[in-house]
């Protein structure tokens, strides 16, 4: 069994909300070999299989942006792009302290606003230490990354939590 991120991957396949409630629903009842309509058996740990996967698939898109220029970093380039309204995205480590995070966000200005990731899966995506603030340029690279983080924050989300 193989989560299909990308929606190609040759077969049958069988939906699931994007939630991981919903896949660890699905496993503990059996529910992917009724929509199979055979034998399936899924991996315990599938829902830590999809969250890893999904992650993999918005950092990634948040490094090729970084490759093609279109990311900027640090609190004050971050907060100079804010002003100069350059930014669509603004991402902010969820372990970022609170009050840098509410700074920034004031400054966004209907720019998306990302904080489902720690600063270790920043640093890592973007190959710089100690990411914390980051932000992203209009762009195809913006909305990618967009759509992609969106999914992650679907999926991480607890049912019932205020946001």
């Amino acid at each position: 069994m193989t989560p299909d991120f990308s929606g190609a991957l040759p077969g049958r396949g069988g939906w699931v909300t994007a939630s991981r409630e919903a896949i660890e629903t699905a496993v503990k009842k059996g529910a992917f070999a009724r929509s199979f309509k055979q034998s399936a058996i899924a991996p315990d740990d599938l829902g830590d299989r999809v969250e890893a996967g999904l992650a993999r698939a918005a950092l990634g898109a948040l490094g090729m942006a970084r490759k093609t220029g279109d990311v900027v970093l640090g609190f004050e380039k971050v907060r100079a792009a804010l002003k100069a309204k350059d930014v669509v995205v603004l991402v902010t480590a969820s372990d970022a302290a609170e009050d840098g995070k509410r700074k920034l966000q004031r400054l966004a200005d209907g720019a998306a606003l990302i904080g489902v990731f720690d600063g270790d899966e920043l640093s890592g995506a973007l190959g710089r230490d100690g990411v914390v603030h980051a932000a992203l340029k209009r762009g195809a690279a913006a909305s990618r990354f967009l759509r992609e983080a969106r999914r992650v924050e679907g999926f991480r989300a607890t049912p019932g939590a205020a946001e």
